[in-house]
């Protein structure tokens, strides 16, 4: 794998510590920005809505640009953004810096991929995404850990000042490996760009995104909490645990790569089966402290495996005009699928059963998200047989995707 790759991953490895390690803090927001734990919980939500609201947005805005030059002004946008969450005098200003950072995620990713994928050769398209994509698994691994740590005992501010800190290391590394554009990007159509938005696979791509990561953070945003006041574990074991979590990301996120270069489909629907049996069974571990680490590890192989093929299939879909708008859109429907996961678990906290029914609520909807995947394939399957041979090899090419 190109060497650029990994410059990609330092990017993806900033945002993806901006992202995450709010979960492991929530308590401590909470109570020093006199607000509850779900109300902090919408604080990833809030940071979920700004990368689908800023998603179109910046790739539209920046679609004649340098690919280089858009990815080195994303990480300058993230910096800022994370400086102005470190010293924000309030909620609701933390708020509005989460947003502004969020900003930079959906097209840093959404151009990412495509570049990733011309990077390499075919056959190993989904393995590169999985390699950018690891960024966000050692943001796992060692970021929010480390971000946890730090903000328990130094005061979250910390955390967010360490994160301003890595978006400027990233920055230079993006800079120094990722090579120039050969050439300047032809103009963009905006109304070619926008129409594969309206291709019915790529729509249902978006759909089973979204399914799939509202049953992701509906677990992944409180399980602190579910930690710490079902398990009775102690804030000090938190960070070794998300440890735990962070490992499986990684060992989730390249398998889930490997196997979608081989069998795009098999990857997909096994995915996101084991997705939904993995929260399902955690509402069985939560009482017993070895089950919980166990399942906080499968939980994250399980989550990011879903990841490479969710988004080759997107791209596959979306083959031509506007990828890289549909790119961004499905990092879009990533978030969306965040913001709504986090909502739908306060709710159930607020509303409804209570903390420990979140796994097997959240459950349910990648289970959905499969079927309608299922459902979506056999159907396009069966309109290519239906198609006469030569009668539309464009037609036969994106059913085959």
């Amino acid at each position: 794998m190109p060497l650029a790759l990994y410059a990609l991953t330092a990017g993806a490895f900033g945002i993806g510590v901006t992202e995450f390690v709010i979960m492991g803090l929530l308590i401590q927001v909470g109570a020093d920005l006199h607000v509850s734990i779900s109300a902090a919980g919408l604080l990833i939500s809030g940071y979920a809505l700004g990368v689908v609201v800023g998603a179109p947005i910046m790739t539209i805005a920046t679609a004649r640009w340098p690919r280089k030059t858009v990815l080195l002004v994303l990480m300058g946008v993230f910096t800022i953004g994370n400086l102005a969450c470190a010293i924000a005098p309030d909620y609701w200003t933390l708020m509005a810096a989460r947003v502004l950072t969020a900003f930079a995620h959906g097209t840093f990713f959404g151009v990412g991929s495509v570049v990733a994928t011309t990077l390499v050769v075919p056959n190993k398209k989904a393995s590169a995404i999985a390699i950018m994509f690891t960024g966000l698994t050692v943001a796992n691994i060692l970021g929010v850990p480390f971000g946890t740590w730090l903000g328990q005992n130094f005061g979250w501010r910390a955390t967010f000042w360490a994160v301003t800190l890595v978006g400027v290391v990233a920055f230079a590394i993006i800079a120094a490996l990722v090579p120039k554009d050969r050439s300047v990007p032809e103009a963009s159509n905006l109304k070619d760009d926008l129409a594969v938005l309206r291709r019915g696979p790529v729509l249902v791509g978006f759909l089973t995104t979204i399914m799939g990561w509202v049953g992701v953070f509906a677990a992944f945003t409180y399980l602190t909490p579910m930690l710490t006041k079902i398990t009775g574990f102690s804030d000090a074991a938190v960070s070794p645990i998300l440890l735990v979590l962070g490992a499986g990301l990684m060992v989730g996120n390249l398998l889930g790569g490997r196997i979608a270069d081989k069998h795009l489909m098999t990857a997909l629907f096994g995915s996101l089966f084991a997705l939904a049996l993995v929260l399902a069974l955690i509402t069985f571990a939560l009482h017993n402290k070895i089950a919980m680490v166990v399942f906080a590890g499968l939980l994250g192989a399980a989550a990011f495996a879903t990841a490479p093929p969710l988004q080759i299939w997107v791209l596959n879909k979306a083959h031509g005009a506007g990828q890289s708008l549909a790119s961004s859109f499905n990092i879009a429907a990533f978030n969306l699928g965040n913001a709504i996961g986090a909502w739908l678990g306060g709710a159930v906290i607020d509303h409804g059963p209570g903390l420990g029914a979140i796994p097997w609520i959240a459950s349910l909807v990648p289970l959905a998200g499969m079927v309608l995947a299922m459902t979506s394939h056999r159907l396009e399957t069966r309109r290519a047989a239906r198609v006469p041979a030569g009668a539309s090899i464009t037609a036969c090419g994106a059913a085959a995707d």
